[in-house]
Protein backbone atom coordinates (compact mmCIF):
# COMPACT_ATOMS: atom_id res chain seq x y z
CA UNK A 1 0.00 0.00 0.00
CA UNK A 2 0.99 3.77 -0.30
CA UNK A 3 2.29 5.28 2.27
CA UNK A 4 2.72 9.15 2.90
CA UNK A 5 5.10 10.13 5.49
CA UNK A 6 4.75 7.21 7.36
CA UNK A 7 1.23 6.80 7.14
CA UNK A 8 -0.98 4.82 5.27
CA UNK A 9 -3.42 6.96 2.33
CA UNK A 10 -5.71 4.26 1.60
CA UNK A 11 -6.56 1.11 2.67
CA UNK A 12 -8.97 -1.93 1.64
CA UNK A 13 -12.52 -2.47 2.80
CA UNK A 14 -13.84 -5.99 2.18
CA UNK A 15 -18.09 -5.94 1.49
CA UNK A 16 -20.31 -8.35 0.33
CA UNK A 17 -20.49 -8.69 -3.31
CA UNK A 18 -24.29 -8.39 -3.29
CA UNK A 19 -23.99 -4.91 -0.84
CA UNK A 20 -21.63 -3.82 -3.58
CA UNK A 21 -24.16 -4.39 -7.11
CA UNK A 22 -27.22 -3.02 -5.19
CA UNK A 23 -24.76 0.49 -3.93
CA UNK A 24 -23.70 0.44 -7.76
CA UNK A 25 -27.75 0.43 -8.76
CA UNK A 26 -28.73 2.68 -5.90
CA UNK A 27 -25.57 5.60 -7.12
CA UNK A 28 -26.70 4.79 -10.44
CA UNK A 29 -27.42 8.43 -12.11
CA UNK A 30 -26.71 10.35 -9.14
CA UNK A 31 -23.22 12.87 -9.16
CA UNK A 32 -21.49 9.76 -7.32
CA UNK A 33 -18.81 8.22 -9.79
CA UNK A 34 -17.87 4.98 -8.19
CA UNK A 35 -19.74 2.95 -5.07
CA UNK A 36 -16.16 3.24 -3.25
CA UNK A 37 -17.03 7.35 -3.60
CA UNK A 38 -20.66 6.53 -2.33
CA UNK A 39 -19.21 4.83 0.57
CA UNK A 40 -16.87 7.26 1.14
CA UNK A 41 -18.94 10.28 1.23
CA UNK A 42 -21.52 7.54 3.86
CA UNK A 43 -18.57 6.97 5.93
CA UNK A 44 -17.46 10.01 6.60
CA UNK A 45 -20.98 11.34 7.19
CA UNK A 46 -21.52 8.71 9.60
CA UNK A 47 -18.03 9.37 11.00
CA UNK A 48 -19.15 13.22 11.64
CA UNK A 49 -22.19 12.22 13.33
CA UNK A 50 -24.49 13.05 9.85
CA UNK A 51 -23.39 16.83 9.42
CA UNK A 52 -20.89 16.96 6.51
CA UNK A 53 -20.22 20.78 5.32
CA UNK A 54 -20.76 19.81 1.39
CA UNK A 55 -24.43 17.80 -0.09
CA UNK A 56 -23.97 14.53 -1.76
CA UNK A 57 -23.64 15.28 -5.38
CA UNK A 58 -26.53 14.89 -7.11
CA UNK A 59 -28.62 13.71 -4.20
CA UNK A 60 -31.67 15.22 -2.18
CA UNK A 61 -32.21 15.66 1.45
CA UNK A 62 -35.20 12.76 0.95
CA UNK A 63 -32.25 10.49 -1.12
CA UNK A 64 -29.61 10.86 1.50
CA UNK A 65 -32.35 10.02 3.76
CA UNK A 66 -33.54 6.95 1.83
CA UNK A 67 -30.05 6.12 1.94
CA UNK A 68 -29.43 6.00 5.63
CA UNK A 69 -32.67 3.92 6.11
CA UNK A 70 -31.60 1.16 3.67
CA UNK A 71 -28.06 0.94 5.49
CA UNK A 72 -29.52 1.31 8.41
CA UNK A 73 -32.01 -1.85 7.70
CA UNK A 74 -28.76 -3.54 6.33
CA UNK A 75 -27.20 -2.72 9.74
CA UNK A 76 -23.99 -1.20 8.40
CA UNK A 77 -25.00 1.97 10.67
CA UNK A 78 -26.97 2.63 13.76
Amino acid sequence: MPEKSGRRDRVTLKIPAELYDNLKELIDGTGFRSVNEFVVHCLRDVASGGKLDKPAPGLSDNEVDAIRQRLRALGYIP
